[in-house]
């Protein structure tokens, strides 16, 4: 079976799309509509939707990759005048707490619903600005394409994303400085009167620069839910020599004098030996200064967290 050329100017365009190139794209790149019906037809590449190609197997997927061929397969379905919008546009901006999985969306000056396919949701991009607030619609580029600024991308998802996710999302602008906190409150106000909002109120007021990661701003959100939020974040654990040796994820004061502490195991950062190494010490760490009692979760136990806590607060 002969083998089809692909031209290296459009796997290297591919590279920059998340692995996607539009059918234009690859006419421009001397790869006819016979060669892309092999490649499909081959299982090489796939057509996620009409007149999109993706180049990589679906194996190969993980959930970083996802969401951005999420974001670039409405980008290309809909044209050059299109612009990723809300948790798309986030997925390309590198905002950490998104879900796995996100749906494709992309807005177009005066689209409706009637354009959305195959799962892919077509955007009216004629929001106004707050007064004050500035021009809403201002894109930057990513890859060549147009994604709105991260503070609209934010008012467009939080109202909408799983309440855990947005959450999420908020405390990791805040904890990687990419959004202050005056910034939070402009997001929060783009965000009034959008569906979905209403629930999300409560979490501008939670977000916290603190969280380190998806995972503790799930954890703390669970704490939260069953009562117990947190009394301090990231707990500094003094040395003899007056040294800073450990931080406690979570942190909650039982006596005057004693602490219990959450620790929050991420699989991918705390599953490599050097990671599993550095816990054992920062636990040993917390639990040498006989002041501190210790719980430690993981992903599986999200929805039990917070009731752990709190028996584990009731002996107390």
């Amino acid at each position: 079976m002969r083998r089809t050329t692909i031209p290296p100017s459009l796997l290297d365009l591919a590279e920059r799309q998340a692995g996607l190139v539009s059918a234009a794209q690859c006419a421009a790149h001397g790869l006819g509509p016979g060669p892309t019906r092999t490649l499909v037809a081959r299982r090489e590449w796939s057509r996620p939707t009409r007149g999109v190609y993706d180049t990589c197997p679906v194996g190969e997927r993980t959930p970083g990759r996802g969401r951005l061929v999420a974001a670039w397969t409405a980008l290309l379905a809909y044209g050059p005048r299109s612009v990723a919008v809300g948790a798309c546009a986030l997925a390309l901006h590198g905002v950490n707490g998104l879900p796995p999985r996100i749906s494709p969306e992309a807005a177009v000056a005066g689209a409706d619903n009637r354009v959305d396919r195959d799962g892919l949701r077509c955007r009216d991009f004629t929001t106004p600005a707050p007064a004050g607030k500035g021009d809403p619609q201002a894109t930057a580029l990513s890859g060549g394409r147009r994604v709105v600024p991260l503070e609209l991308a934010l008012a467009q998802a939080v109202p909408e994303l799983p309440r855990a996710n947005a959450l999420a999302v908020l405390d990791d602008v805040l904890h990687r400085g990419r959004l202050t906190t005056g910034g939070l409150a402009t997001v929060h106000d783009l965000a009034r009167g959008r569906r979905g909002v209403a629930r999300a109120h409560e979490l501008f007021a939670l977000a916290d620069a603190r969280a380190e990661s998806p995972l503790e701003s799930f954890a703390r959100l669970d704490c939260i839910d069953a009562g117990v939020a947190p009394d301090v974040l990231q707990l500094p654990v003094i040395d003899r020599r007056g040294h800073v040796s450990a931080r406690g994820d979570m942190a909650w004061r039982q006596t005057r004098d004693r602490w219990l502490v959450a620790e929050i195991d991420g699989r991918d950062v705390h599953g490599a030996p050097d990671a599993v190494y550095a816990d054992r010490a920062r636990q040993n760490a917390l639990v040498s200064t006989g002041q501190i009692d210790v719980l430690r979760f993981t992903a599986r136990d999200l929805g039990q967290i917070g009731s752990t806590v709190r028996r584990a607060l009731n002996r107390g």
